[in-house]
Protein backbone atom coordinates (compact mmCIF):
# COMPACT_ATOMS: atom_id res chain seq x y z
CA UNK A 1 0.00 0.00 0.00
CA UNK A 2 1.22 3.58 -0.63
CA UNK A 3 3.02 5.00 2.23
CA UNK A 4 1.21 8.32 3.34
CA UNK A 5 3.33 11.48 3.08
CA UNK A 6 0.99 14.00 2.75
CA UNK A 7 -0.11 16.52 5.18
CA UNK A 8 -3.40 16.86 3.43
CA UNK A 9 -5.04 20.26 3.06
CA UNK A 10 -6.72 22.60 6.01
CA UNK A 11 -9.98 22.49 4.33
CA UNK A 12 -11.78 21.12 1.44
CA UNK A 13 -11.64 23.91 -0.76
CA UNK A 14 -8.07 24.03 -0.42
CA UNK A 15 -7.82 20.40 -2.09
CA UNK A 16 -5.83 20.07 -5.41
CA UNK A 17 -8.35 19.23 -7.98
CA UNK A 18 -5.87 16.63 -9.27
CA UNK A 19 -5.26 15.24 -5.83
CA UNK A 20 -9.25 14.85 -5.01
CA UNK A 21 -9.34 12.91 -8.30
CA UNK A 22 -6.87 10.55 -7.00
CA UNK A 23 -9.06 10.20 -4.00
CA UNK A 24 -12.30 9.47 -5.89
CA UNK A 25 -10.56 7.02 -8.56
CA UNK A 26 -9.29 5.07 -5.12
CA UNK A 27 -5.48 5.85 -6.36
CA UNK A 28 -4.36 7.13 -2.85
CA UNK A 29 -5.26 6.88 0.73
CA UNK A 30 -6.50 10.31 2.27
CA UNK A 31 -4.04 11.84 4.12
CA UNK A 32 -6.15 13.51 6.89
CA UNK A 33 -9.15 14.09 8.18
CA UNK A 34 -10.38 16.82 5.48
CA UNK A 35 -9.64 14.91 2.49
CA UNK A 36 -11.60 11.69 4.04
CA UNK A 37 -14.86 14.01 4.10
CA UNK A 38 -14.06 15.19 1.18
CA UNK A 39 -14.06 12.00 -0.93
CA UNK A 40 -17.31 11.28 -2.46
CA UNK A 41 -17.83 7.90 -1.65
CA UNK A 42 -20.75 7.20 -4.29
CA UNK A 43 -17.96 7.93 -7.21
CA UNK A 44 -15.61 6.38 -5.35
CA UNK A 45 -18.24 2.88 -5.32
CA UNK A 46 -18.52 3.53 -8.86
CA UNK A 47 -15.03 3.95 -9.59
CA UNK A 48 -14.35 0.66 -7.70
CA UNK A 49 -17.08 -1.58 -9.29
CA UNK A 50 -15.95 0.10 -12.89
CA UNK A 51 -12.21 -1.13 -12.49
CA UNK A 52 -13.33 -4.84 -11.03
CA UNK A 53 -16.08 -4.93 -13.66
CA UNK A 54 -19.29 -4.86 -11.17
CA UNK A 55 -20.97 -2.10 -12.17
CA UNK A 56 -24.58 -4.18 -11.56
CA UNK A 57 -23.77 -3.79 -7.76
CA UNK A 58 -23.67 -0.06 -7.99
CA UNK A 59 -27.71 0.46 -8.32
CA UNK A 60 -28.59 -1.77 -5.56
CA UNK A 61 -25.94 0.20 -3.50
CA UNK A 62 -26.77 3.85 -4.45
CA UNK A 63 -30.67 3.08 -3.87
CA UNK A 64 -29.98 1.95 -0.17
CA UNK A 65 -27.89 5.43 0.30
CA UNK A 66 -30.45 7.38 -1.29
CA UNK A 67 -32.87 5.92 1.84
CA UNK A 68 -31.24 6.59 4.33
CA UNK A 69 -33.04 9.32 7.01
CA UNK A 70 -29.34 10.54 7.88
CA UNK A 71 -26.67 10.88 5.08
CA UNK A 72 -22.96 11.42 6.96
CA UNK A 73 -19.94 10.49 5.88
CA UNK A 74 -20.18 7.06 8.81
CA UNK A 75 -23.69 6.29 7.31
CA UNK A 76 -22.73 6.29 3.70
CA UNK A 77 -19.59 3.87 4.60
CA UNK A 78 -21.87 1.21 6.32
CA UNK A 79 -24.71 1.13 3.96
CA UNK A 80 -22.02 0.48 1.25
CA UNK A 81 -19.94 -1.94 3.22
CA UNK A 82 -23.14 -3.61 4.04
CA UNK A 83 -24.37 -3.49 0.46
CA UNK A 84 -21.20 -4.92 -0.58
CA UNK A 85 -21.25 -7.86 1.46
CA UNK A 86 -24.89 -8.47 1.07
CA UNK A 87 -24.52 -8.88 -3.02
CA UNK A 88 -20.62 -10.90 -2.27
CA UNK A 89 -22.84 -13.28 -0.85
CA UNK A 90 -25.70 -13.16 -3.13
CA UNK A 91 -23.24 -13.94 -6.21
CA UNK A 92 -21.27 -16.30 -4.38
CA UNK A 93 -18.36 -13.08 -4.75
CA UNK A 94 -16.18 -14.24 -2.58
CA UNK A 95 -12.64 -13.16 -4.12
CA UNK A 96 -13.98 -9.55 -4.57
CA UNK A 97 -13.78 -9.42 -0.22
CA UNK A 98 -9.66 -9.70 -1.14
CA UNK A 99 -9.91 -7.00 -3.80
CA UNK A 100 -11.71 -4.87 -1.46
CA UNK A 101 -9.35 -6.12 2.16
CA UNK A 102 -6.03 -5.11 0.35
CA UNK A 103 -6.94 -1.90 -1.83
CA UNK A 104 -4.79 1.30 -1.76
CA UNK A 105 -7.56 3.33 -0.81
CA UNK A 106 -8.54 3.96 2.89
CA UNK A 107 -12.24 3.97 2.60
CA UNK A 108 -12.31 1.08 0.47
CA UNK A 109 -10.92 -1.38 3.46
CA UNK A 110 -13.74 0.86 5.70
CA UNK A 111 -16.27 -0.63 3.88
CA UNK A 112 -14.29 -4.15 3.88
CA UNK A 113 -14.58 -4.15 7.73
CA UNK A 114 -18.38 -4.32 7.63
CA UNK A 115 -18.21 -7.07 5.32
CA UNK A 116 -17.00 -8.59 8.72
CA UNK A 117 -19.25 -7.35 11.05
CA UNK A 118 -22.45 -7.72 9.22
CA UNK A 119 -21.36 -11.67 8.35
CA UNK A 120 -23.63 -13.24 11.13
CA UNK A 121 -22.18 -17.11 10.24
CA UNK A 122 -18.85 -15.30 12.11
CA UNK A 123 -18.51 -16.11 15.57
CA UNK A 124 -17.16 -13.65 17.89
CA UNK A 125 -13.56 -15.29 18.02
CA UNK A 126 -14.21 -15.60 14.05
CA UNK A 127 -15.01 -12.08 13.35
CA UNK A 128 -12.14 -10.48 16.17
CA UNK A 129 -9.48 -12.56 14.29
CA UNK A 130 -10.52 -11.31 10.61
CA UNK A 131 -11.19 -7.85 11.93
CA UNK A 132 -7.70 -7.65 13.93
CA UNK A 133 -6.01 -6.89 10.73
CA UNK A 134 -7.58 -3.83 10.21
CA UNK A 135 -7.19 -3.20 13.96
CA UNK A 136 -3.79 -2.57 12.66
CA UNK A 137 -4.00 -1.00 9.67
CA UNK A 138 -1.82 2.15 9.53
CA UNK A 139 -4.48 4.37 8.49
CA UNK A 140 -6.46 6.46 10.93
CA UNK A 141 -10.05 6.06 9.55
CA UNK A 142 -9.84 1.91 8.72
CA UNK A 143 -8.91 1.73 13.01
CA UNK A 144 -11.64 3.71 14.10
CA UNK A 145 -14.65 2.45 11.08
CA UNK A 146 -12.71 -1.35 12.15
CA UNK A 147 -14.20 -0.84 15.81
CA UNK A 148 -17.79 0.37 15.11
CA UNK A 149 -18.21 -2.28 12.37
CA UNK A 150 -17.89 -4.98 14.87
CA UNK A 151 -19.01 -2.84 18.09
CA UNK A 152 -22.75 -4.62 17.88
CA UNK A 153 -21.12 -8.08 17.60
CA UNK A 154 -18.91 -7.16 20.50
CA UNK A 155 -21.71 -5.91 22.86
CA UNK A 156 -23.88 -8.99 22.22
CA UNK A 157 -21.01 -11.45 22.93
CA UNK A 158 -19.18 -9.36 25.72
CA UNK A 159 -17.92 -11.80 28.14
CA UNK A 160 -16.31 -13.70 24.95
CA UNK A 161 -15.22 -10.71 23.68
CA UNK A 162 -13.73 -9.14 27.02
CA UNK A 163 -11.41 -12.60 27.91
CA UNK A 164 -10.56 -12.36 23.68
CA UNK A 165 -9.49 -8.13 23.58
CA UNK A 166 -7.75 -9.09 27.24
CA UNK A 167 -5.26 -11.01 25.45
CA UNK A 168 -5.01 -8.37 22.46
CA UNK A 169 -3.70 -5.45 25.25
CA UNK A 170 0.11 -7.21 25.33
CA UNK A 171 0.05 -7.17 21.38
CA UNK A 172 3.82 -5.78 19.91
CA UNK A 173 1.04 -3.12 17.78
CA UNK A 174 -0.42 -0.07 19.72
CA UNK A 175 -2.84 0.29 17.16
CA UNK A 176 -4.27 -3.44 18.27
CA UNK A 177 -3.77 -2.62 21.69
CA UNK A 178 -5.50 0.35 21.30
CA UNK A 179 -8.78 -1.44 19.77
CA UNK A 180 -9.47 -3.05 22.86
CA UNK A 181 -10.15 -0.02 24.57
CA UNK A 182 -11.56 2.21 22.14
CA UNK A 183 -14.23 -1.00 20.90
CA UNK A 184 -15.52 -1.75 24.47
CA UNK A 185 -15.62 2.10 25.61
CA UNK A 186 -18.79 1.98 28.05
CA UNK A 187 -20.36 5.06 25.98
CA UNK A 188 -17.92 5.40 22.88
CA UNK A 189 -18.15 7.73 20.22
CA UNK A 190 -21.15 7.74 16.80
CA UNK A 191 -22.17 4.62 18.49
CA UNK A 192 -24.51 2.90 20.98
CA UNK A 193 -23.75 2.60 24.31
CA UNK A 194 -22.97 -0.81 25.75
CA UNK A 195 -25.35 -0.68 28.70
CA UNK A 196 -23.55 -3.01 30.81
CA UNK A 197 -20.00 -1.94 30.94
CA UNK A 198 -21.62 1.38 32.33
CA UNK A 199 -23.65 -0.32 35.31
CA UNK A 200 -20.53 -2.57 35.82
CA UNK A 201 -17.36 -1.82 34.39
CA UNK A 202 -15.49 -4.16 36.47
CA UNK A 203 -16.23 -6.74 34.05
CA UNK A 204 -13.43 -5.01 32.07
CA UNK A 205 -10.75 -5.13 34.21
CA UNK A 206 -8.80 -7.54 32.29
CA UNK A 207 -8.35 -4.96 29.14
CA UNK A 208 -7.82 -2.18 31.11
CA UNK A 209 -5.49 -3.13 34.45
CA UNK A 210 -2.72 -4.21 31.80
CA UNK A 211 -2.73 -0.82 29.85
CA UNK A 212 -2.45 1.10 33.20
CA UNK A 213 0.72 2.18 32.19
CA UNK A 214 1.25 1.62 28.47
CA UNK A 215 3.88 3.51 26.91
CA UNK A 216 1.96 4.66 23.81
CA UNK A 217 -0.12 7.99 23.74
CA UNK A 218 -3.03 6.90 21.37
CA UNK A 219 -3.03 3.75 23.82
CA UNK A 220 -3.22 5.85 26.96
CA UNK A 221 -5.76 8.28 25.75
CA UNK A 222 -8.25 5.68 24.77
CA UNK A 223 -7.80 3.89 28.37
CA UNK A 224 -7.93 7.38 29.91
CA UNK A 225 -11.19 8.35 27.55
CA UNK A 226 -12.59 4.66 28.41
CA UNK A 227 -12.53 5.52 32.41
CA UNK A 228 -14.33 8.76 31.70
CA UNK A 229 -17.13 7.17 30.14
CA UNK A 230 -17.43 5.04 33.56
CA UNK A 231 -17.04 7.77 35.59
CA UNK A 232 -20.52 9.19 34.51
CA UNK A 233 -22.54 6.27 35.78
CA UNK A 234 -19.98 4.49 38.21
CA UNK A 235 -17.47 7.49 39.46
CA UNK A 236 -17.00 5.33 42.91
CA UNK A 237 -15.31 2.62 40.60
CA UNK A 238 -13.30 5.02 38.67
CA UNK A 239 -11.86 6.88 41.65
CA UNK A 240 -10.86 3.84 43.16
CA UNK A 241 -9.51 2.29 40.58
CA UNK A 242 -7.33 5.45 39.97
CA UNK A 243 -6.31 5.79 42.78
CA UNK A 244 -5.09 2.50 43.51
CA UNK A 245 -3.50 3.18 40.12
CA UNK A 246 -1.47 5.80 41.34
CA UNK A 247 0.07 4.10 43.63
CA UNK A 248 0.55 0.98 42.09
CA UNK A 249 2.36 2.71 38.92
CA UNK A 250 3.84 5.53 39.55
CA UNK A 251 4.86 6.84 35.67
CA UNK A 252 4.02 9.51 33.70
CA UNK A 253 2.01 7.24 31.18
CA UNK A 254 -0.30 6.18 34.22
CA UNK A 255 -0.48 9.63 35.51
CA UNK A 256 -1.79 10.75 32.22
CA UNK A 257 -3.94 8.38 31.95
CA UNK A 258 -5.38 9.16 35.53
CA UNK A 259 -5.77 12.76 34.62
CA UNK A 260 -7.95 12.06 31.28
CA UNK A 261 -9.98 9.40 33.53
CA UNK A 262 -10.72 12.01 36.07
CA UNK A 263 -11.41 15.20 33.74
CA UNK A 264 -15.35 14.89 34.28
CA UNK A 265 -15.68 13.87 37.96
CA UNK A 266 -12.81 16.64 38.77
CA UNK A 267 -15.09 19.35 36.73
Amino acid sequence: MIEIKRKGARSIKDIPAAILEQLNQGEIETANLVEWLAVDQRLLLENLLKQNRRTDYLKPILASIDQLKKQTVNTINETIGTGLFELVIKNNDHDFLNTLSGHNADLVRCWATYTIGKNQKLSIGETLLQIQPFAADKHFGVREICWMSVRQKIAENLQMSIAILSKWTSNDDENTRRFSTEATRPRGVWCEHIEVLKQNPTLALTILEPLKSDPAKYVQDSVGNWLNDASKTQPGFVMELCGRWEKESETKDTRSIIKKALRTINK
